[in-house]
């Protein structure tokens, strides 16, 4: 039996694919999605807790990508870019459905301290991610900017037309509301 040789598949890299997309190679911009999709939904999915909007969002978000790879400079990474169109576009949407309006105190439900994380380190990623799309917009919001995004509170304060102690603030009572659901989640596996 004669063995045939193994041709191995290249995998482009993010400056081949970017030179496919300018030049309009569909194949190239297949493969740029396809590379990104999956981490760019869940940027959108932090942001808007529902699968069909993030679907949504990703996919207008992804146009405009494809629109502006030619200003992509490569002073940072591709996908750091992409990532900050994708909050971007999250945000844009959020405002136009005024889902980040102020939350009025009452509406916020009483929130209690936190007490220990030993409760709930348990849980897996996907379960904290689900935890996190249960927050309110406001907080869900804040919460993603700061804590996964890294944005300072000024600058959070900046994007979303508010000030930077109401980010923090908002930042703490999303905390704070995380951990509650988090530790209710945890008693209810033991």
């Amino acid at each position: 039996m004669v063995q045939l040789p193994f041709k191995k598949r290249a995998v482009l890299t993010d400056q081949q694919l970017i030179a496919g997309c300018l030049q309009g190679e569909r194949k190239a911009q297949e493969s740029l999605y396809n590379r990104y999709a999956s981490a760019m939904l869940g940027v959108c999915m932090r942001y808007l807790g529902r699968q069909d909007e993030a679907e949504d969002v990703m996919q207008e978000a992804f146009v405009r990508i494809f629109e502006k790879l030619d200003t992509f400079r490569g002073e940072s990474g591709l996908q750091t870019w992409m990532t900050r169109i994708m909050v971007n576009f999250s945000l844009n949407y959020l405002r136009q459905r005024k889902a980040l309006l102020a939350l009025n105190e009452e509406d916020a439900p009483e929130l209690a301290t936190m007490e220990s994380q030993q409760a709930h380190q348990s849980l897996d990623a996907a379960v904290v991610m689900a935890a996190i799309g249960q927050l309110p917009a406001r907080y869900r919001t804040v919460l993603n900017l700061f804590a996964i995004e890294g944005y300072s509170h000024a600058e959070i304060g900046q994007m979303l037309g508010i000030s930077e102690s109401t980010s923090r603030s908002q930042f703490t009572r999303a905390r704070q509301m995380l951990d509650k659901k988090l530790q209710a989640l945890a008693l209810n596996r033991n």
